[in-house]
């Protein structure tokens, strides 16, 4: 297939990529604060604190044993989060000593920003990634442009910082692979190095780029005969230098690397715990979800639009690859578009033939949804030809309106965004309020429990304000509450359901409604028609 030249004048690529970015930049600095906390983030960041006690121990025990918090702090051996790498979360530590952010509303705060920023700095890399491999800068600003007017995407890349941090990464480290595929140099081995070890000690799932490392760089040694010593040499320098990363980067494994690391995988396979999640209707355990449970969530949490260009990338793919299989992998792009669809397709099919455990929603695969843009921009350039050189009128035609399809679901999308601000992770496409609250899990994040104690300060003068909620969601609002001005903070009281002045839930484990003996609802939260939030007083 001809690639497609940019359709703006290439004097413009800088400024306007400046602009886009600059823009995206700016949004998180203005955005950061709205979002509140996660369900585990206190407990992820503990996890970066246990290992930060590990390393100084290590490098300087005598200062550390000074700390005032040091006795307070749990020891590696009685961590339970060791099989999440913490290359992520001890920089982010250093940086808020560094800052001196010691309230946790300030320290949540300067986190979001820095994952805002982490996952900006993913999408400039898959932004090179995707112009490299149409040749067109204005479509690889196209498909950064879909990847964060993804609502969900935009609003978990504030506080979600294991998979949207982990999608950066791992698309960092697919743009590296395509470097060093091209030119196999010591420098594009180390540097792929340095990112498939910094993907696998934000989740153990990066060891998938080692697997696509070794299978494409086959491919290239069969078809570049010439570049065998040179490839050979660059994956002999690549692999080693991979595991001293995933060494250094993740303190649990120092003592014992190769047998702590297959504990971690093992760990990471295997769900430690029983869940329901709530998926067309019932209440479902994550040991027995269907294997269409997350074909269906990418495609209600996805654009229309964007869903109906991917097929038609993935499709022409599949005729380009199956009518003449041979001559499509003699050529670099075909080989790349191999490369992006085993991205998309291999972890897809793995979840859904090993019934790996999967819940809230699909963002344990988040990091495939780059090659699902990908193939859709695919589609995109290929509907493009055919709006300019199809052989019939009408099929011009049809392109054409398919393209202008794409721009109106786009500023739908994007309207959609601003008033559903700041719950863009409750985007659903295609499904209305009523259908959606039915059928799928709500706030699964539980964000939306900081606003709800918020309404209650500043309706409820009282010095002392019991606040409870349903039992298996306690820490959702103990986390709420961090999110608080300090003398905000002070004036709430956490305790049982029972004994609570009010009742907050956000239904993730009752999406059913509440009998009136829980009290009269006196405030809820609404997001497209879905009640995400409501607050009962006794």
């Amino acid at each position: 297939m001809r690639q497609p030249a940019s359709l703006l004048p290439h004097r413009l690529r800088r400024p306007l990529v400046s602009l886009f970015f600059g823009v995206l930049g700016l949004l998180g600095v203005l955005l950061h604060r709205d979002y509140g906390l996660p369900w585990d983030e206190q407990l992820d960041r503990l996890n970066g604190i246990i290992s930060l006690k590990y390393v100084a121990l290590k490098l300087a025990p005598e200062r550390a044993r000074q700390e005032p918090s040091f006795s307070a702090i749990p020891d590696m051996r009685d961590n339970q989060d060791t099989d999440h790498g913490v290359i992520f979360q001890l920089p982010l530590l250093l940086l808020e000593r560094a800052v001196g952010a010691h309230d946790s509303r300030d320290v949540y705060f300067l986190r979001h920003l820095v994952t805002f920023f982490t996952f900006l700095a993913g999408l400039y890399f898959f932004y090179r990634l995707a112009t490299a491999r149409f040749r067109s800068w204005t479509l690889g600003l196209l498909g950064a442009a879909l990847l964060i007017g993804s609502p969900r995407f935009f609003a978990e890349a504030f506080y979600n910082y294991k998979d949207l941090v982990f999608l950066a990464f791992f698309s960092t480290g697919i743009y590296t692979l395509t470097r060093l595929l091209r030119r196999p140099t010591w420098r594009t081995a180390l540097l792929h190095a340095a990112a498939t070890g910094a993907a696998i000690d934000v989740r153990t799932m990066g060891v998938l780029l080692v697997g696509l490392t070794l299978g494409f760089v086959g491919l290239e040694l069969l078809y570049r005969p010439t570049l065998r010593s040179r490839f050979a040499t660059a994956a002999a320098l690549c692999l080693p230098a991979t595991a001293a990363v995933v060494v250094l980067g993740w303190p649990y494994l120092w003592e014992n690397p190769v047998g702590h690391f297959l504990e971690a995988f093992q760990s990471f396979r295997q769900y430690r715990s029983d869940m329901l999640v709530q998926y067309l209707g019932e209440q479902v355990s994550v040991r027995e979800l269907p294997w269409h449970y997350v074909p269906v969530w990418l495609l209600i949490t996805t654009p229309l639009a964007y869903s109906l260009f991917f097929v038609t990338g993935a499709a022409t793919l599949a005729h380009h690859a199956l009518q003449r299989p041979r001559a499509w992998l003699r050529t670099r792009t075909g080989r790349q578009d191999l490369l992006f669809a085993a991205w998309f397709f291999g972890p897809l099919l793995a979840v859904i033939g090993l019934h790996s455990v999967i819940y809230d929603g699909w963002r344990h695969l988040y990091f495939i949804y780059p090659a699902f843009v990908l193939l859709a921009l695919r589609g995109i350039s290929r509907t493009g030809y055919w709006a300019r050189r199809g052989e019939s009128g009408i099929g011009r035609l049809a392109a054409l309106g398919a393209l202008l399809a794409l721009a109106g679901n786009g500023a739908y999308t994007t309207f959609r965004m601003v008033r559903e601000h700041p719950y863009q992770n409750m985007y659903f496409s295609g499904l209305s309020g009523t259908a959606a609250e039915r059928l799928f899990e709500r706030d699964y994040w539980g964000l939306s429990g900081r606003e709800g104690l918020e309404w209650i300060l500043a309706h409820d003068a009282s010095p002392r304000v019991k606040v409870g909620t349903d039992a298996r969601t306690g820490l959702m609002l103990h986390n709420a509450s961090l999110m608080l001005l300090p003398a905000e903070r002070a004036r709430v009281v956490l305790t049982s359901a029972d004994q609570a002045t009010y009742l907050l839930t956000v239904y993730r484990w009752h999406p059913q409604p509440y009998p009136a003996t829980r009290g009269r609802e006196v405030h809820q939260i609404r997001v497209e028609g879905i009640k995400i939030l409501s607050v009962f007083r006794r």
